[in-house]
This record gives structure tokens, sequence and C-alpha cells, in this order.
């Protein structure tokens, strides 16, 4: 479990084979073999490290939904470790199970910050509410508007010197992670309704009373 609160910039030393390797520093402060590690928001398990980085196995799964395709020696990375028991909670919950990917549309500057339009799948874009939360590379951000098939988000300086947005432009790839909540809610709203009346074939007490027993 992850808050979309970015803690570095890695880079990529290596990528290929099902392997990645990543150039870090602060994230090895504390880190362990089997150790998650949120890299552009997808959740990894870390299978070795050095003084330098460490390594993760990818499955291919985890390259079909998100943009680590996308990736080459030297990429920037955000990089964040699972959320510690009780640590402050800055972002929202993110799981690191990424939803899919969108495309950056449009980038505006609005005053300090800057307005990053992403289009997507309108499957992915329903689970996504105006004024709510959304992980685009692992970055929680608040979401300014949405229609069918796009959302908009607003970044401060803050946020693209600290992560790799900074390098994102018209036609970038980006991880989308739909709010988890919003997610539960939107899988019981369209799920099938269940009956409360019993199969006419059921065992019930009635059943049972009536054949002796």
């Amino acid at each position: 479990m992850f808050t979309g609160i970015i803690e570095e910039l890695g880079r990529v030393r290596r990528i290929g084979g099902g392997r990645l390797a990543i150039d870090a520093q602060r994230v090895l402060e504390d880190v362990h073999i089997g150790d998650s590690i949120a890299v552009n928001g997808i959740c990894l398990t870390v299978t070795s490290f050095d003084a330098r980085g460490f390594t993760a196995d990818v499955m291919p799964e985890t390259v079909r939904r998100t943009s680590l395709d996308g990736l080459a020696v030297h990429s920037p990375v955000n990089l964040e470790r699972a959320l510690a028991v009780g640590a402050r909670l800055g972002g929202h919950i993110v799981s690191g199970h990424i939803d899919g990917t969108g495309m950056v549309e449009t980038l505006t500057r609005e005053g300090n910050a800057l307005l990053l339009s992403v289009t997507a799948a309108p499957t992915l874009v329903r689970g996504i509410v105006e004024k709510g939360s959304v992980a685009l590379d692992g970055i929680s951000l608040t979401v300014v508007s949405v229609t069918d098939d796009a959302f908009t988000v607003s970044l401060i300086p803050h946020t693209l010197e600290t992560t790799n947005l900074h390098t994102k432009k018209a036609g970038s790839r980006v991880n989308i992670e739909m709010d988890i909540l919003g997610k539960y809610v939107e899988r019981f709203l369209s799920a099938p309704q269940i009956s409360s009346q019993p199969p006419e074939h059921a065992i019930t007490k009635a059943f049972l009373l009536e054949n002796g027993f």
C-alpha cells in the first residue's frame, strides 16, 4: 500500500528479459529483499539490491497494463516505498495496481500551476470524479475536471520539480490508478442484483418442517 507521495526520482539502469534495475538512493535506506517499491506507480518486489539501486522482476501482465515498455536506460522514474504503519497519509490510498494507461493531451499554464489533461478509455475515466483523487505514474493528484474520455489535474511547482511529470509532453503515456474506494463502489453498483427470495428448490426451514424434520 502506498500514498502517492513520491520520495525520489530514480533512473533506469537496465531493462529487459523480465527484469528492471533502478538506480536510487533514498528508497534504499531500509530496503530488504521482498520489499515493495512503487515504480511509476507500479508495485514491484525487490529481488536484489546494492549500494546503487535495486532490481525487480516484471511480469508480462504488468508490461501489458502499464507504460513500462516505453522506458529506456536513464529514463526517470517515480519511486515510493510502501506505507509504514503509523506514517502520515499525505496523499490517498494507492495500491500500486495499475488500471491502465492514458495519453497526455495538453499542458496549459495557469498562474503558478500547470494543467495536465489526459485522455483514456471511457472505462477508466468512468471511475474518476471531479475533486476526487487519481494516481498518475504513482503521483497522488486531485482531479480538476472530467469528461467522458478525459480528465484534467493541476500540478504545483513542487510536484513538477520532484517527479517525472516535468518530462511529459503531448503524446506521453502515463500509468493510471483510479481511487481504490471508487473502484469497489463501482463494482458493487454494477454487479447483478441478487434476489432476497430463496431459489425455488432451496432447502428452507419451511421445507424441512413439511418433510418431517
